[in-house]
């Protein structure tokens, strides 16, 4: 309402409207390239110390900081805030980039005591945290339970509900229905969107409960292994190159890399394989 220019001086408009001047002169200042570089490069520490000893909290995360890294000025309270921001907590595999929304329903876990026999009986689906350079992107993964097929993935620089519908849609289109999908209590997945896809679809919805990273160890044991075997080791330094590098990440691990929980057998092997010895037995 204040503006330069006018019959009234500033000084006066701002008396009239009870207005403090100063807040007027007042220009947002932009952080400093050189601050924002020095906090994405101590979030990326901080998701690589987590992803490697997911018990370590903001005490002895600060010391891999100090120690190994090399890092000056950093104090506990900053990396408990960026802890936060990120969603890190001890004795967690992963970044819990999902943030509950109080106001949205939440759904029990289904699958304590389940027998997991057929792939997509159930899918498995969560976003996690990717140091990219100078910034991060977010990466949502759905994984079949039963085979450790990866079924779909969408990567986005925002925690938006729209990258997870992306995912899912497509993992849908490609591999059909799965009969339940498994998520944390994010804000993405309590979503209308997001549940009224699965009920739209006759999914059944499962959560984990509140701190139970556990009851959906079977994604955060895959974003893991790819931090592990790929994210940290290649530097990706543009999102082009990052999607690229993921895209390829998962085309050898569903079709070449032998998987320990299956007897050594690939995942798309797993998937596939009980649909063809079912339409084998149909045609007998």
């Amino acid at each position: 309402m204040v503006t330069k220019g006018e019959g009234l001086t500033v000084k006066r408009q701002c008396e009239l409207l009870d207005v403090n001047r100063t807040s007027v002169y007042y220009e947002p200042k932009e952080p400093a390239k050189e601050d924002m570089l020095r906090e994405e490069h101590i979030k990326s520490r901080l998701d690589y110390w987590h992803t490697e000893f997911c018990w370590m909290g903001s005490r002895t995360l600060l010391k891999k900081l100090c120690q190994d890294d090399k890092i000056e000025g950093v104090g506990r309270r900053l990396v408990r805030r960026y802890m936060q921001k990120m969603g890190i907590f001890a004795v967690c595999p992963k970044p819990d980039i999902s943030k509950p929304n109080k106001q949205h329903k939440k759904y029990p876990y289904l699958l304590r005591g389940k027998h997991i026999w057929l792939p997509n009986q159930v899918w498995a689906i969560d976003i996690t945290y990717i140091s990219l350079g100078r910034s991060h992107m977010y990466l949502t993964a759905i994984i079949d339970w039963y085979s450790r097929f990866i079924v779909g993935w969408a990567l986005s620089d925002t925690l938006e509900t729209a990258p997870v519908i992306e995912a899912l849609k497509e993992a849908m289109e490609r591999y059909g229905v799965p009969a339940i999908v498994n998520s944390d209590q994010g804000s993405q997945f309590t979503s209308a969107e997001y549940t009224e896809l699965l009920k739209s679809n006759g999914i059944r919805q499962s959560m984990d409960g509140k701190a139970r990273w556990v009851d959906n160890v079977i994604i955060e044991r895959w974003f893991r292994s790819l931090k592990v075997e790929e994210i940290y080791i290649s530097c990706y330094e543009s999102p082009r190159e990052l999607r690229l590098g993921i895209k390829d990440y998962i085309r050898k691990y569903n079709f070449e890399r032998p998987h320990s929980s299956l007897d050594d057998e690939r995942p798309a092997i797993a998937y596939g394989a009980k649909f063809a010895s079912s339409r084998a037995a149909e045609v007998a």
